[in-house]
């Protein structure tokens, strides 16, 4: 899907590493421990792609791009020790390996790292934008922390939430490579509704793959959503079809037991709660494709669309 930045995408990842690395050893291995496990360095990506729909300048754009992936990466941390979590793309986390402590330092240093270089973008526009976005994310975190064990939570607040602490990154990947490569304002806000559609169906699907991924695929213990507590959208589909409430009296006597949590997960399945979930995904790519509609045909358009297709055929 990235051939068109194949060799610009590598050389953001080895700028990452070069980024992150500290002279001290005590916070190197912390620090780089996440970028050595990988990730789909989707944002980057975007920035890169979005960039080549105008003048594209790879040494222009790369701030920008470095600076997405460090404040994703820089929530990845810090969620990891609100999460508990021990296991993240199939490898201990910052977290099992140095603890709560540096865990949270390390995640404020990557994201001290990441306005240094949106410093280095000399564009007030692309401060201002996510500056705004990363207020608006750890709202979506909070919120999600407010409503945990809430099973009467809203359909609507989980689209708030979700809008919050996923889809705006992305929404701000496609439209500030845009902006880094003066692309007009009509295909600028193409790509800020392209961005913000795909994020809506990327988190969708990743709450579906909690509940449907192999393990060893996934990198983290399946259910692991409902052991935190957090009810995301095939359990409100589901809830909505549970007539005879078997479900909502489940939930409410949840325990971390993994042959309870099998039972509410097939319940789930049962109830249409995944097959329901896939269908808003695969309206919100609906949205983002047809978003795309009046820009011009090329390899690049070709590449946004593909990459939408992906965010919901995906195994993990």
């Amino acid at each position: 899907m990235f051939s068109l930045i194949k060799e610009d995408l590598k050389k953001i990842e080895q700028e990452l590493f070069h980024e992150v690395s500290e002279a001290n050893e005590y916070l190197n291995d912390p620090a780089l421990h996440l970028l050595r496990a990988g990730g789909k360095r989707l944002r980057p990506a975007f920035a890169l792609l979005s960039a080549k729909l105008g003048e594209y300048n790879y040494e222009k754009v790369k701030p920008l791009a470095m600076a997405l992936e460090l404040i994703h990466m820089a929530t990845l941390v810090h969620d990891d020790v609100v999460d508990n979590s021990f296991l993240r793309r199939g490898l201990p986390t910052v977290k099992a390996n140095w603890g709560n402590k540096i865990s949270i330092h390390i995640g404020d240093r990557i994201f001290a790292k990441s306005l240094l270089l949106i410093d280095a973008c000399k564009n007030s526009y692309v401060a201002k934008v996510l500056a705004d976005v990363s207020v608006k994310m750890t709202t979506g975190e909070i919120q999600q922390l407010n409503s945990t064990n809430q099973i009467s939570s809203s359909l609507k607040e989980y689209l708030v939430k979700i809008r919050r602490k996923t889809a705006l990154l992305l929404s701000a990947s496609c439209e500030l490579g845009g902006v880094m490569a003066n692309v007009s304002p009509e295909v600028i806000k193409a790509l800020r509704i392209y961005g913000l559609y795909v994020g809506m169906a990327f988190q969708i699907i990743d709450d579906i793959l909690d509940f449907t991924a192999d393990e060893k695929v996934l990198g983290k213990p399946v259910g692991s959503d409902l052991r935190q507590g957090l009810i995301t959208l095939p359990v409100l589909l589901a809830l909505k079809n549970d007539k005879k409430n078997t479900l909502w009296n489940d939930l409410l006597n949840l325990s971390d037991d993994n042959s309870k949590i099998d039972r509410i997960i097939d319940e789930i399945k049962a109830l249409g709660g995944i097959s329901e979930a896939y269908s808003w995904a695969k309206n919100y790519i609906k949205k983002a494709v047809t978003a795309f509609n009046f820009v011009p045909n090329s390899p690049v358009k070709d590449t946004f669309i593909e990459i939408a297709e992906f965010i919901v055929a995906r195994n993990y």
